[in-house]
């Protein structure tokens, strides 16, 4: 199995309230992003059951790597996100 990174938004309540709201996530770097838009997940649902359930911006070591210089020895990684409650 391939390396992956993951990341997520928790909400800080209930599956209810969670839905109220979306974010955006992004990561990049040499001209190129990869962008995730999604509902929150209450933070009451474990992460394990967040993960299994690919809800997130997923990207692949090699992706990372790329995103992180190219060298393909060093992971450096900026997220940029925001939050937003829908009308």
């Amino acid at each position: 199995m391939t390396p992956v990174y993951i990341t997520f938004l928790r909400f800080m309540d209930g599956e209810d309230e969670a839905r109220q709201f979306s974010y955006s996530l992004e990561v990049g770097g040499y001209g190129r992003k990869v962008i995730w838009q999604g509902v929150p997940r209450s933070i009451r649902a474990g992460q394990r059951r967040v993960r299994d359930s690919q809800d997130g911006l997923i990207i692949q070591r090699n992706l990372a790597l790329f995103f992180s210089g190219g060298g393909r020895q060093e992971l450096k990684l900026k997220v940029a996100g925001r939050i937003w409650k829908e009308q």
